[in-house]
This record gives C-alpha cells, structure tokens and sequence, in this order.
C-alpha cells in the first residue's frame, strides 16, 4: 500500500501539529455501526519534545498511504507502556460519546413520530457540532431510509434532564433490524483540507462484490479455522407473526434431511400476511441448514483482492482448503484492521456469514 505517514491536526482549526509521527506497531481500522481504533507506539524521547502533537482533546490523527488517507480519528489515550508510549484513538463516531444533549429535544429538533432515523442521526450531529467548540467537521451522509423511529403514543424524544449521551442515542437509532447502518471515513479534498465523513447507508453498508475474493494459499496468509456451529443449525423453523394469544400468525416449515429434528423460533412482530411469514422462515431454514463459517482472516496485498479494494460492510467470498476441510461461502466484512510492515502489509477481516444479515423491513422476502 505504499510509502505510510502519520500525522496529526488541530480538530477545530485543522492545523498540522505534526506532519510526520514516527510510530512503530500500527495498527488501524474501520467497522459496522462503530468507531474503528488505531494503535500505535512511539518513542518516549520523541513524545517528550513534541507533546502537543498527541493530547487528546486537542488532537487528531490520520494515516496516509499512497497519497490517501487510510484512517481518521480522535487520540483518545497516550500512555506509558515499558520503554515506549501507546496511543489509542478512535474515529469520529467516537466524540459524541463525550457530548451531551444538555438543551433538550436537540434543541428543539423533537419529538420525532415515525421519523427517519437517519434525519434523527444527523439533526444529532447537527446539535454537536452547533455548540461552541464542538465542530468536528464531520460530514453526514443525506441518506433516507424507510425504517421509523418514535410513534404516536410513544415520541423519539431527548430529555435534558437525563443528559443524555448523543452517541448512545445513535447506538440505538441503528441496533434495531432493518435500521440503517454507518461508517467512518476521510478523504483529502482538492483545495487541500480533508473531508471527515459518517458514511450513512440503508438498507445496509457495502455490496456483493464479484471482483474481488480471498482463497488460502492466494491472498488469505494462513488458513483459518472454520466453524461448524449445532447451535445456529436448524432443519424446522417455526415462524410467529402479529397478533396475540389465539390469533397470532403462525407458520413451520419442516424439512426431513436424514439427520435429527433441530428447531429455531423466528418471531416477526410486524408480519401481517401469512404467506410472507411463511416465505420469510422458508428463507430462515434454509440459511441454517447451511453450516460452516469462517469469523476472521489475515490477507496480504494482491491483484485478486488490492489491500484497500473492498468497503466495510461488503460481501466477499472467502475460500479455505487444507488438509481438513474444504468451504467457500459468502461472508461480509464487518470491521478490519491493517497492520503496516517493514516488508509487507497485510489486513485482518473480521466476517460474519453473509446469509445471517437480513436488510430491509420485516415484510420484505
């Protein structure tokens, strides 16, 4: 991935404080619904001439290869470790876990009934970032999404007698199914300043991607194990719908596969239909009838997936072969983490099955 240079920046006024930080043991990344980190050390002796380059609360730091900028975020910590100093630092994401809503309905911005949780997302950014010393400059998606926070009888409100945590609030705006999702990202924008953005996406982040893959003895360093899990298997699923007691919607669909009854319960509140119940556990048994999943793999640069090619949330097909097992399947990356070397970089996926996710509201097959 080329030539790395970490460096640091006033969060208010974007100033360099340093261009150039001289760090050993990086390591970086980005994730789902969450912050990313970055860790690194750096020398005590060079800490203690240049000390305002990485305090937190006054300090930002990137890393940048191949004249684009990697990875973004706010030093948290730096911090004696032996004979060196560990600095820990998280994305933007992160700073609305130190700010509050202490006005109230974000200033007048609620109560929210059936509202689009990414307007809820960004009128709290809106909020930070409108208080004195509290813009970050980060930039929120303008992505819509059919999901709906707050009802009639029970608003999407924000109490300031409760202080609130903004960042909580997100965490929740986005935990339920069929929420949207988002990321953290930066970029170097052509008049030479550096766009922070929270990628905001619905149904979900990242796509099925066809033009890269990771196979054992291509790109994949070494082979991981893979999961056979009797936990997540099912050949019944038994599906329940609206409804209460009596008049609930209910549906099972059964398969005889030469091998034990194992049952799963998928609950679908908001199911209606019977028929789109019985589509939707259709679906579920078949994903868990399929076992097998692969959690993590470390890659190394390569044509058949470049370090950097794939997005956080895509769906990548991975395959393990050695002399105990034989999988491909789909698997979506939900965080990463990069880990520049002397000779050769390479990045750790964090996977998830692709088939567990399901996008889109409850109705939809």
């Amino acid at each position: 991935m080329g030539r790395w240079r970490y460096f640091t920046a006033h969060p208010l006024t974007g100033q360099i404080l340093h261009p150039a930080l001289p760090l050993s043991n990086v390591e970086f990344g980005s994730e789902v619904n969450g912050p990313g980190s970055f860790t690194a050390t750096i020398s005590p002796r060079w800490l203690r001439a240049n000390v305002t380059a990485l305090m937190p609360h006054v300090s930002l730091i990137y890393a940048q290869a191949d004249s684009f900028l990697r990875w973004g975020g706010l030093v948290w910590t730096v911090e004696a470790e032996d004979a060196e100093y560990r600095i820990e630092a998280a994305s933007w994401s992160s700073y609305l876990t130190k700010r509050h809503d202490t006005h109230g309905r974000l200033n007048g911005r609620g109560p929210y009934v059936n509202a689009d949780p990414c307007n809820i997302i960004r009128d709290i950014w809106a909020y930070a970032q409108e208080q004195p010393d509290g813009n970050l400059g980060v930039v929120v998606d303008s992505t819509t999404s059919s999901a709906k926070a707050g009802t009639p009888a029970e608003p999407w409100s924000s109490y300031w007698y409760e202080t609130p945590v903004l960042g909580d609030q997100v965490d929740d705006l986005v935990s339920e199914d069929g929420a949207p999702q988002y990321t953290n990202t930066c970029s170097f924008q052509t008049n030479g300043t550096i766009r922070k953005r929270l990628v905001l996406a619905y149904p979900r982040l990242g796509a099925r991607r066809t033009d890269i893959s990771f196979r054992t003895g291509v790109n994949i360093v070494a082979a991981p194990p893979v999961q056979y899990n009797g936990d997540d298997f099912a050949n019944v699923v038994i599906g329940t719908g609206s409804g209460e007691g009596t008049a609930t919607r209910y549906a099972v669909d059964p398969v005889r596969d030469g091998g034990l009854r194992m049952e799963s319960v998928l609950a679908l509140p908001t199911v209606n239909g019977t028929d789109i119940l019985g589509r939707r556990i259709a679906a579920e048994r078949k994903r868990r009838q399929v076992m097998g999943d692969v959690q993590e793999i470390t890659v190394r640069d390569h044509p058949a997936a470049p370090l950097g090619s794939w997005q956080i949330g895509d769906d990548v097909q991975v395959s393990v072969h050695n002399d105990w097992v034989s999988w491909t399947g789909w698997s979506r990356i939900i965080a990463d983490s990069y880990k520049p070397g002397e000779n050769e970089d390479t990045a750790t996926l964090t996977l998830q099955r692709a088939d567990t996710f399901h996008y889109g509201s409850p109705e939809t097959v």
